[in-house]
C-alpha cells in the first residue's frame, strides 16, 4: 500500500514537471514563428484546423529529432561502447547494451510528443499515451539492468550455495523482474487516473477466486521451492523425468526446461519434476560396460579359459576401466549357437564421446584376444543331421 501511494506521487510530480516543461517549449516556438506570420501571412493558412507554419516546424523537428537518434546512437552509444570495453569489468558493457533501445525509444516519445504540442492538437487522450510511453520505457530500462547484471546475481548467491548459484540467482531475478513489472504497471495505472491503492484493496474481494484459478500455478510454484531445496537437478544436467530426457536449461519459478537429444525443447511444470522420480545421469562418475561375446563350439575348454583370462587380465590393466567397481568376466552359457562369454565392467569416467572411445577400445582388444587363441565368434546358424535316405526304386 504504502508503494503504491509513494509511486502515485512520484508520477504524478514527475507529470507535472514535463507539463511546465512543455509549456516553456511551447511559448518559445510560437514566439519564434510570430514574425513568420507578418511576414508570409500565407503561412497561417489553417489545415486540419492547423497554421501550416506550426504544421511545417512540427513535421522539421519531428524529423530533426529522428536525425538526433541516428547520430546519437552511431556517435554517443558506439563512444561509450568503445570506452567500456578499456574497463576491466565488464558490466558496463552490458548496462550500456541493455540502455540502448529505450533510450533510442526516448527520442521517439519526443518527436511524437513535440508534434501534437507544435500542431495544437495534443488532447488528455494523447498526453495519456504519451506519459504512458515514457513511465513504459523507465521500467523498460530498469528491466532491462537488471537482467544485464545477472552474474551479480549468480555472484551473491553463490556465497550462500555454491551448487546451485545459477539457480537460486534466476530464481531471484524473477521474482526481482515480476515486482518491478509491477510497480510500472502501477505507474501506468496512475497516469490514466486509476487508484492503485483501492484497486489493490479491491483484489481482496475475489482472492478466492483468484486462489482456485491460480492453483496450478502455485503447485509448480512450490514445486521450485523442492527442486532448489532438494538440490536434485541442476542447469546443465543430463536427466530423466518420466519420459522426457535431455539436458536442463533453466529451473524457473513455474517449469523447467528440457533440451532433448533432437534438440527440441520440453517444458515441463515444476510439480511434475518434483512429484516424479528424476535420474540424473550426470551425478554417476561412472559408465558401466556389459556384453556377451559367442565363440564358436569349436572352441576347446582350454581356449575358453585362456580367452577368459585374457579378457580379463585386459581390462585389469587398462586406464579406461574404473578398478574400484565391479569387474566381471565368466563363461556364462552354452547357446543355441555359441559359447557365451559375460563380461561386465565400468568405465572411469562418465562422459559419452570418452566412454565410447573406452568401449571401442575393449572391443578391439577383445577381438585381438580372441583370434590370439585360434578361436573365433559365432554367428546364428543351424545343423541338419540324416539320418538315411530313401532307397531309389
Amino acid at each position: 500500500m504504502a508503494t503504491a501511494e509513494t509511486n502515485t506521487t512520484l508520477t504524478q510530480e514527475s507529470l507535472k514537471a514535463i507539463n511546465a516543461f512543455d509549456s516553456t517549449i511551447v511559448s518559445s516556438v510560437q514566439a519564434q514563428l510570430a514574425p513568420v506570420y507578418e511576414a508570409y501571412p500565407v503561412l497561417s493558412t489553417l489545415i486540419w484546423g492547423v497554421p501550416l507554419a506550426n504544421l511545417i516546424a512540427a513535421a522539421l523537428l519531428f524529423f530533426l529529432i529522428l536525425g538526433l537518434r541516428k547520430v546519437f546512437t552511431k556517435i554517443v552509444l558506439a563512444f561509450l561502447q568503445k570506452l567500456s570495453k578499456r574497463t576491466e569489468t565488464y558490466y558496463d558493457d552490458r548496462v550500456i547494451s541493455a540502455l540502448k533501445q529505450p533510450l533510442r525509444f526516448v527520442f521517439i516519445i519526443i518527436a511524437i510528443h513535440l508534434f501534437f504540442l507544435l500542431t495544437f492538437t495534443e488532447t488528455d487522450f494523447i498526453k495519456q499515451v504519451i506519459n504512458s510511453m515514457i513511465v513504459y520505457t523507465l521500467f523498460w530500462a530498469i528491466l532491462n539492468m537488471a537482467e544485464a547484471l545477472r552474474e551479480l546475481a549468480y555472484a551473491a548467491t553463490e556465497k550462500f550455495n555454491p551448487d546451485l548459484s545459477r539457480e537460486m540467482g534466476n530464481f531471484i531475478l524473477t521474482l526481482l523482474k515480476i515486482f518491478i513489472g509491477g510497480i510500472g504497471l502501477a505507474a501506468i495505472l496512475t497516469v490514466w487516473g486509476i487508484n492503485v491503492t483501492a484497486l489493490i484493496a479491491s483484489l481482496g474481494l475475489g482472492g478466492l477466486a483468484f486462489a482456485l484459478a491460480a492453483k496450478d500455478t502455485a503447485s509448480n510454484l512450490f514445486g521450485s521451492f523442492a527442486l532448489l531445496a532438494d538440490k536434485s537437478i541442476r542447469i546443465g544436467e543430463w536427466v530423466k523425468v518420466g519420459g522426457v530426457e535431455g539436458v536442463v536449461e533453466d529451473v524457473g519459478m513455474r517449469t523447467t526446461k528440457i533440451r532433448s537429444f533432437q534438440k527440441t525443447l520440453i517444458t515441463v511444470p515444476n510439480q511434475l519434476v518434483a512429484n516424479q522420480p528424476i535420474e540424473n545421469f550426470s551425478r554417476r562418475g561412472i559408465r558401466r560396460i556389459k556384453l556377451h561375446i559367442g565363440l564358436t563350439y569349436g572352441t576347446t575348454s582350454e581356449q575358453i579359459l585362456k580367452i577368459k583370462q585374457d579378457i580379463e587380465s585386459m581390462l585389469r590393466n587398462h586406464e579406461g576401466i574404473s578398478q574400484k567397481d565391479s569387474l566381471l568376466v565368466y563363461f556364462d552359457n552354452f547357446g543355441a549357437s555359441s559359447l557365451d562369454i559375460f563380461i561386465y565392467t565400468f568405465t572411469a569416467t562418465a562422459n559419452w564421446a570418452k566412454y565410447l572411445e573406452i568401449r571401442e577400445d575393449i572391443h578391439v582388444k577383445i577381438m585381438q584376444i580372441v583370434e590370439a587363441n585360434g578361436s573365433g565368434f559365432a554367428f546364428p546358424s543351424q545343423s541338419i543331421y540324416v539320418e538315411s535316405l530313401p532307397s531309389e526304386k
